[in-house]
């Protein structure tokens, strides 16, 4: 019987494709994130999701369809809120400053990204990666290519110090994503907990302050 007209889809149909999708993959990133490609259950995920397994086939026609999905939606995300900060007007000491603002806040906005990030990374390195190359030319790319922008736009201003800016950008990143990789193991040697919002506001300020002292220059 068809419903009433006004009815509002129940959650978990196919009458709220958006709404539905979204949950699969917000209950994707957690079971990614702790069991990895090979771990992960399509039957747990649909269960978090409150749907049955038959409707997640629905949106994504096998495993590794809803991981493509998922790798996708958190590189989209970080490359969105990264560009709208290297495409603004702002001079360069303040852009780079806001970019990693950003970046750090998209990281901490979700501690499972860097871990589903890590995987894909030793997933590409034991076998081709079917997303590996989507993911490069539509998110690090641009985003590489602005910052290298940036760079060159701090360099010519003299606001920033001369750097071999891959290797930099490396160390910047490197700088964001170690303290969330790493958490577990902290917790475990008995450090508070590392994802406490106070403990992440003091890593935020600790890498901004690495950043503006390894490349901005001090003003006389």
């Amino acid at each position: 019987m068809a419903p009433r007209t006004g009815t509002a889809p129940r959650p978990g149909t196919r009458g709220e494709p958006e709404k539905t999708r979204a949950a699969i993959l917000k209950a994707a990133v957690h079971e990614f994130a702790s069991e990895g490609v090979a771990g992960a259950r399509t039957d747990q995920i649909a269960r978090a999701a409150g749907v049955n397994k038959a409707l997640l086939y629905y949106y994504f026609k096998d495993k590794e369809a809803l991981y493509g999905a998922v790798v996708d939606s958190i590189f989209d995300g970080m490359r969105d809120r990264l560009m709208a900060v290297l495409d603004s007007d702002l001079p360069p000491k303040e852009k780079i400053m806001q970019y990693v603002a950003a970046h750090f806040d998209y990281i901490a906005s979700s501690p499972h990204f860097p871990r589903v990030v890590q995987q894909e990374m030793m997933r590409a390195g034991r076998k081709k990666s079917p997303h590996l190359k989507r993911i490069a030319q539509t998110n690090f790319l641009p985003i590489f290519e602005r910052l290298s922008q940036l760079f060159a736009d701090g360099f010519q201003s003299g606001e920033f110090r001369q750097v071999e800016v891959r290797p930099f950008v490396t160390c910047m990143v490197g700088a964001i994503l170690h303290y969330f990789n790493t958490a577990p193991f902290r917790a475990a040697f008995g450090e508070s907990d590392p994802l406490a919002p106070e403990a992440i506001a003091r890593q935020r300020a600790a890498v901004l302050d690495f950043v503006a002292h390894a490349l901005i220059k001090e003003q006389a």
